[in-house]
């Protein structure tokens, strides 16, 4: 039981500074005194993060027409129209989420997160074949950028990104499922929605965790030369 309770402090105390983090930089381009599609997308990120994925659709939508082609809000590429995508899955509306999707992905090959949530649209619509493909390659896509900037982003924001190598635990034994060709939907569908959210959540984390490092170097710093 006290286990449990703290779990669920720890995930409270997650949740609130990510709501943190996301209020302060959009707050900071609010005051800037223009709506941005960095903005709008923010904005959207917390609706969306914090279950309102409706509001998040209107957010999102801005953020294409202001930005179609973009590809990085943060060092993870993803697009608005993924995010929008996401929203649109978030909120039951798979052929609206599907059009954002296709959209993302004929865009950029990049943007991995788009070729899992098209996977999952297309898994729940029952194009399985597919679904199952888009999401092996949205996965590994994830995997491989994880590695890739751990290795040669080591020494700048790569270490701050699945430090515990979380992330990628719970990728490898849900690509090993689908290889298998015994694939159990639900389980399928939870563990890739699990690391769509997550990664998310790790755009504010590691941003936190690379401004924690920053400040601590420069106070180390102080009264040296």
């Amino acid at each position: 039981m006290k286990e449990d309770t703290a779990k669920g402090k720890t995930k409270h105390e997650k949740y609130k500074f990510l709501t943190f983090a996301i209020c302060i930089l959009q707050s900071a381009l609010l005051l800037s005194g223009c709506v941005t599609a960095q903005g709008e997308v923010e904005a959207g990120r917390r609706d969306l993060l914090y279950g309102e994925p409706n509001r998040a659709v209107a957010r999102f939508q801005r953020a294409t027409e202001i930005a179609p082609d973009r590809l990085h809000f943060s060092v993870l590429p993803e697009t608005a129209w993924t995010y929008l995508g996401r929203a649109h899955y978030a909120s039951g509306q798979l052929l609206e989420a599907r059009q954002a999707l296709e959209r993302a992905v004929s865009r950029s090959q990049d943007d991995n997160l788009a070729k899992l949530y098209l996977g999952l649209v297309r898994v729940r619509e029952g194009d399985r074949e597919r679904g199952l493909r888009d999401i092996e390659n949205g996965l590994r896509g994830i995997h491989e950028w994880l590695n890739y900037v751990e290795e040669r982003r080591k020494n700048s924001y790569g270490q701050f990104w699945d430090p515990n190598k979380e992330i990628r635990a719970r990728i490898r034994p849900t690509l090993a499922m689908i290889s298998s060709g015994k694939t159990d939907g639900p389980k399928l569908i939870a563990d890739a929605e699990w690391v769509g959210k997550r990664m998310e959540e790790e755009i504010d984390l590691a941003r936190r965790d690379e401004s924690d490092e920053r400040s601590r170097d420069g106070s180390n710093n102080d009264g040296h030369p």
